[in-house]
C-alpha cells in the first residue's frame, strides 16, 4: 500500500472516531437525562453534553479532513472543501457555545455549564505562593 492509500485509512479511521464520539456522546447524555428527568437542570445537562459530543466529533472529522486535504488530495478544490468545512465547523462551535453557555465565548462570566471549562478569574483554589 502507497502512502496516499495509507493516509486514505487513516483519516477515514479518524473520521470514524469521530462518528461514534458523536453517537456515543449523545446516548451518555440521553440516559443521564433519563435517570433523572425531574430535576431542575436535566435538561440544560442533556443540552450541554450533546453539544460537547458534536463538538468534539466534529474537531476529529475537521482533523481527519485537513489530514486528507494536506497528504491524500493536496489540490485547489480540496483545499477550497476543507475552508467551507471549516468555517461552518466554527459557526456550529459557536452557536452551540452560545446556545450551552448562555454567553459568547469572548465574555467575561463564565456558567458552570461552559463548554471550555478552566480557572476563572479569582478562583480560590489557586495555590498561592
Amino acid at each position: 500500500m502507497d502512502f496516499a492509500g495509507i493516509m486514505h485509512v487513516i483519516t477515514r479511521m479518524i473520521e470514524a472516531v469521530g462518528v461514534a464520539v458523536i453517537v456515543i456522546g449523545i446516548a451518555v447524555a440521553g440516559i443521564a437525562y433519563l435517570k433523572a428527568p425531574g430535576s431542575l437542570d436535566a435538561y440544560s445537562k442533556l443540552r450541554a453534553g450533546m453539544g460537547r459530543a458534536i463538538l468534539l466529533g466534529l474537531e476529529l472529522m475537521v482533523a481527519g479532513d485537513i489530514i486528507n486535504t494536506v497528504a491524500v488530495e493536496p489540490s485547489l478544490d480540496s483545499v477550497l472543501v476543507l475552508a467551507v468545512i471549516v468555517v461552518i465547523r466554527t459557526f456550529l462551535s459557536l452557536s452551540l457555545e452560545v446556545e450551552i453557555s448562555g454567553r459568547w465565548p469572548w465574555q467575561g462570566v463564565r456558567s458552570s455549564q461552559s463548554l471550555h471549562r478552566g480557572k476563572e478569574k479569582g478562583d480560590k483554589t489557586e495555590n498561592a505562593e
